[in-house]
């Protein structure tokens, strides 16, 4: 009997190595798959990587003397009470106190116009004290790489700026947005950086300091496990992504009570009522 239950215990033991290994080979392939143009990606590739984000946000703003003192991935901005708030993928401070968010926006849902909007706006309410002038509000940069072509005009960027249609002339208040057209390619170097951030292999990068961080990540043991942690970190968001989605459908059929809905979707019931809330202001 002790023989018995001794080999039942190994086989489980061995099931479950087997089933972390799956896993952990599932990971690898998924990570060798990943692009900079992959947010979560391009969050580690950012991570306490001055340097590189110099050097994109230099190209992309076409300021070859930018220098970035500070930067921060997955910053939490302030909200105000009952205002959402924002979480940015990166977010630096230059030589001269200019401020840049660097998103990146795979859909075109996520590069809507107001969202660019409010990115900025949320920006400036960090950035000015009680007790500031309006003038010394820094100047703002809310970039958006997106990964088709949003306008859909060829160009590798479309800068938005204010105007005085009056005066024909720029408004000046410090705002400057900018879209990235990750689909395009060519000679500049717009064009070459926007093929790095969609490659897989590091070797085929024009820019050592992404295609090195890349390896780092992708090669390296220590960047490997780091990575490891973030793949798993996304396969819980988007196992509760799709909870919150079958409580959407569930919500929208009206069969189903509040409580049973959070029962079966495994959510809170303040959740579904916050998800019920948002589908009756639609």
């Amino acid at each position: 009997m002790q023989i018995e239950r001794c080999a039942v215990h190994c086989r489980k033991w061995v099931t479950l190595l087997t089933k972390e290994e799956q896993k952990r080979q599932e990971d690898l392939q998924r990570l060798r798959g990943l692009r900079p143009i992959d947010d979560d990606f391009m969050r580690c590739l950012f991570k306490d990587n001055i340097p590189l984000a110099g050097l994109v946000l230099r190209i992309i703003t076409d300021k070859p003397d930018l220098i970035i003192t500070d930067l921060q991935t997955q910053k939490d901005m302030k909200r105000l009470a009952g205002a959402r708030s924002i979480c940015l993928d990166a977010y630096g401070t230059d030589a001269v106190g200019k401020k840049y968010d660097l998103e990146i926006q795979r859909a075109d849902k996520g590069a809507d116009p107001h969202r660019a909007r409010y990115h900025s706006s949320i920006m400036d309410v960090e950035n000015l004290d009680a007790g500031q002038d309006f003038i010394e509000l820094p100047d703002t940069y809310t970039i958006f790489i997106t990964e088709k072509d949003f306008y859909g005009m060829g160009k590798p960027v479309y800068r938005i700026e204010r105007i005085n249609f009056d005066t024909d002339r720029p408004f000046g208040d410090g705002e400057h947005i900018l879209y990235v057209n990750g689909e395009y390619r060519g000679a500049s170097d717009i064009g070459k950086l926007m093929h790095d951030f969609n490659c897989t292999d590091a070797d085929e990068m024009n820019f050592e300091l992404m295609a090195e961080r890349t390896r780092y990540l992708k090669e390296d043991p220590k960047g490997v496990s780091e990575m490891c942690k973030v793949i798993e970190d996304m396969r819980t968001q988007e196992r509760r992504e799709a909870m919150i989605d079958t409580a959407k459908r569930m919500i929208a059929d009206g069969i189903l009570t509040l409580e049973k809905i959070a029962e079966y979707a495994g959510l809170s019931l303040d959740e579904v009522k916050d998800l019920q809330t948002g589908l009756i202001r639609r």
